[in-house]
């Protein structure tokens, strides 16, 4: 099985890295959603790679989140607090959007903001600003996600940023693709053939399943990746979120049917970014998700930017393993 982490400045030592990787780690994810790989490059040569082979890891992974569709927060000068009840600009002379949700949106729908943590009421909609009403505040920081509820906002699949990445792969020691807001195989075809153009055809394409879209194309995308991610942030945000367990049950059977492996990624061990043990419910979560046949997890905030990414990484892998020796 396989247990990943997320490259961020908590884990970004070669100590803390040769920690992770006693600790059970096969490894990491680059999040291109908040850098570059050109950025990344120098940590990855001088600490990551210098500490999976220190580990015995020669066959560490090195896992390539792209920016793909997703939709983000613009950069702000500085966070903002947005309070219930008050009203705010998104776009002209505003908080900067992605264009596609100024000229998608309209009045009654909502915007989610960070996985849910921030929620907007449309007011008044044009195609260069949005005027909206704070039904859950809270602050808003830079490149924070974006999500327009119940409505499908035209992204194309690969971005020039995507691309410029792709470019840097093979130089970095890339093994896996982990493809953002999947909605049917033509957006795989589309990565593939990309890949193959770039002579990457050799990378593994993971799949991540994050919006309506992509369930209501399941089957193809199970067929056309080399594996699925079940990602429940911005999934938990295109759907009700009481749905949720019983989506990700559902996308794990289709996968165990189909033979396809799938990775199971967001808040795993949420609490563990400010704690240094986790919730009953964060274990029992990790222990049924191996039970129903994932064969990788990964962590993201609680190695990324939380204050315990060993310890983390150790609980993930020993409740794993008590669910292997179960299973």
């Amino acid at each position: 099985m396989e247990f990943y982490a997320t490259l961020g400045d908590p884990c970004a030592r070669r100590d803390i890295l040769d920690s992770m990787f006693r600790a059970g780690m096969t490894g990491i994810r680059v999040n291109l959603s908040h850098t570059t790989l050109a950025k990344c490059a120098p940590l990855l040569e001088e600490l990551y790679w210098p500490a999976a082979r220190g580990a015995g890891r020669r066959d560490a992974h090195l896992i390539l989140d792209l920016q793909g569709p997703e939709l983000r927060i613009g950069e702000l000068p500085r966070p903002i607090s947005l309070r219930k009840g008050e009203e705010i600009l998104l776009g002209d002379g505003g908080i900067p959007v992605p264009r596609g949700i100024l000229q998608t949106a309209r009045r009654g729908q909502q915007i989610s903001i960070d996985d849910g943590a921030l929620l907007l009421d449309v007011k008044r909609s044009s195609p260069t600003v949005l005027l909206c009403r704070v039904v859950r505040g809270g602050p808003l920081l830079s490149k924070k996600s974006l999500s327009l509820l119940g409505a499908e906002v035209d992204t194309p699949t690969l971005t020039a940023d995507d691309l410029e990445n792709l470019s840097r792969a093979y130089k970095c020691g890339v093994t896996h693709i982990l493809q953002p807001f999947v909605r049917n195989r033509q957006d795989i075809d589309i990565l593939r053939d990309t890949l193959a153009v770039l002579g990457l055809g050799h990378l593994q394409i993971m799949a991540k399943i994050e919006e309506q879209q992509g369930l209501d194309h399941l089957d193809e995308i199970i067929q056309a990746a080399d594996q699925i991610c079940i990602a429940r942030g911005d999934l938990g945000n295109a759907i009700p979120l009481w749905k949720l367990p019983g989506i990700q049950k559902d996308v794990a059977r289709r996968c165990r049917e189909a033979g396809r492996n799938f990775c199971l990624v967001t808040q795993l061990l949420w609490s563990m970014e400010q704690r240094p043990v986790p919730t009953r419910a964060e274990v029992n979560d990790i222990y049924n998700s191996v039970l129903d046949g994932a064969s990788s997890l990964m962590l993201t905030g609680e190695t990324a930017a939380g204050k315990w990414p060993v310890q983390a990484m150790e609980y993930l892998v020993r409740t794993a393993g008590e669910a292997m020796k179960a299973g």
